[in-house]
């Protein structure tokens, strides 16, 4: 609940809390939300088609790097492909509303 809002201090305290209390929190093991903030930056990235070295510009890192990302980011997410990240859920942007 705290994580999805961008509210880790929160999130913290309360795992730190729970685990207190005998509780145990549960990370998701697949999915959008195990990636860390730079691997979800270059799996959207990656879905809209940019090259590794492209990336790595992008965010001053090598492009050895962003591979290494990028692997990780396949097996977290079980796509097989850079390709197939266009079609996961959660990595699109979102929509714009014209006001």
């Amino acid at each position: 609940m705290f994580s999805g809002a961008g509210a880790r201090v929160f999130r913290t305290r309360a795992a730190i809390k729970l685990g207190a209390a005998g509780e145990r929190s549960v990370r998701p093991t697949r999915g959008v939300h195990t990636l860390t903030a730079q691997e979800l930056r270059m799996a959207r990235m990656v879905a809209s088609g940019e090259t590794s070295r492209e990336i790595g510009a992008a965010l001053f890192v090598s492009p050895r790097t962003v591979d290494a990302h990028v692997r990780s980011i396949l097996r977290k997410l079980d796509v097989l492909s850079r390709r197939q990240l266009r079609h996961v859920e959660g990595l699109r942007p979102a929509e714009r509303s014209e006001v």
